[in-house]
């Protein structure tokens, strides 16, 4: 489901509900992603977006483990 919200418009699943939109502040464009959870936010510029496609599955696999910090309490 996607929903348009003040920190952008949202990505949501049963696991997890971000912001996403474009920052066009800085130097360069970069995609502003924010966790609707913890408020968390982070700024990736093309270099970073484009790193994420290349991503071997096996790195991306371990980012999503419920067992590291992002999932403990």
């Amino acid at each position: 489901m996607t929903e348009i919200h003040p920190a952008g418009q949202v990505i949501e699943s049963e696991f997890a509900s971000v912001a996403v939109k474009l920052d066009e502040t800085g130097n360069s464009v970069r995609l502003r992603v924010e966790d609707l959870r913890t408020g968390r936010v982070r700024f990736l510029d093309a270099l970073e977006l484009e790193s994420l496609v290349w991503l071997a599955d096996g790195h991306l696999t371990q980012l999503l483990d419920p067992s590291h910090e992002r999932w403990r309490g």
